[in-house]
């Protein structure tokens, strides 16, 4: 099999989990987009340090925080910054969500959407307030009248919540019999 057909099938695979990360980072859809392509030129040009005994899937979001971090350096004026910091706790709940149950990226962020529909109402509406309507922690505090180190508070159980959730359903999914746990 050529190189070509080999970064095809893999950036098939992987797409979905890549586009997720870098929409993470960047609310623009046409600015993800942009962040994407140009991610996979580099990946292309640097198919040959490729180190097949790896797993592709962080090597592409490697490459994609590193695009991220430049984009961000030089427009720091037109776009909010997002720092390295940032980067690696995607990227680390991106690898931890990446290794659960579950054949497809697709089927994770399904499962993603029912937990966020199954979360107490509290957690729900902070839930979507940060991710859906893209406010600040400051602008939740003021529309749900908690303190900022309440809303940070609520936000981070509510992940713990979808984290456990996620988890728990896919193992259950179809594919993969009665739970293992």
């Amino acid at each position: 099999m050529e190189a070509a057909e080999v970064f095809e099938i893999l950036v098939r695979e992987n797409a979905d989990m890549l586009i997720t990360f870098i929409r993470a980072a960047v609310r623009d859809d046409s600015l993800a987009d942009d962040i994407f392509q140009e991610t996979m030129l580099v990946a292309w040009r640097r198919l040959g340090s490729y180190d097949r005994d790896r797993p592709f899937a962080p090597w592409l979001r490697g490459i994609a925080r590193r695009v991220l971090l430049a984009h961000f350096r030089g427009n720091r004026r037109q776009f909010y910054t997002c720092s390295e910091m940032v980067l690696e706790r995607l990227d680390t709940w991106t690898a931890s969500l990446e290794q659960s149950q579950g054949d497809t990226w697709q089927e994770k962020l399904e499962a993603l959407d029912d937990c966020i529909t199954r979360l107490p109402t509290h957690y729900r509406v902070a839930i979507q307030a940060r991710y859906e309507r893209d406010l600040t922690h400051d602008r939740i505090a003021e529309e749900l009248g908690l303190s900022l180190p309440g809303v940070k508070k609520r936000l981070q159980r509510a992940r713990e919540r979808l984290f456990d959730c996620i988890e728990r359903k896919l193992r259950r999914s179809p594919q993969h019999g009665v739970a293992t746990s």
